[in-house]
């Protein structure tokens, strides 16, 4: 079995896949039972699509790997902490449980919809934070 830092490592693959493309590093990963059922990163400027953060993605992805558009049994990780439309997104597709590494308390859910989430939804936080705030930081510095 594996463990939330295992699946983060793969969320930070896909963030640093952002860097590389110059959008905002945030990566996601959907796992159900063990198995990557959707990847996903960042793609605002590419898309041109203030919508395209990687949960959108993921979550897009992995409803249709399932064939259905609620994701119970199924884990996201990203990177960064959902903004309140991500949120209101998974809420939707009932994700079973969040994991994220680092915080937004300018942007995340949790300053502005703390009960947006479904009520089932478990949430860890903290998870690799360090690395996932790095390379965020590393990218904000080159913008700069």
């Amino acid at each position: 079995m594996y463990d939330d830092a295992y699946f983060m490592k793969k969320a930070l693959e896909e963030a640093q896949t952002a860097f590389e493309e110059d959008e905002v590093p945030v990566g996601a990963v959907i796992v159900c039972k063990d198995r990557v059922l959707a990847r996903a990163h960042n793609m605002t400027e590419r898309l041109t699509d203030v919508t395209a953060h990687a949960e959108m993605q993921a979550l897009t992805a992995a409803a249709y790997s399932l064939g259905g558009k609620y994701l119970t049994e199924c884990t996201l990780y990203v990177t960064l902490e959902p903004c309140p439309m991500c949120a209101g997104a998974i809420g939707w597709a009932q994700v079973g449980r969040v994991v994220f590494g680092a915080k937004d308390p300018k942007h995340g859910y949790q300053t502005f919809a703390p009960q947006v989430l479904h009520p089932k939804t478990q949430v860890t936080s903290g998870v690799m934070e360090d690395e996932a705030s790095d390379l965020l930081k590393k990218f904000f510095k080159k913008r700069r």
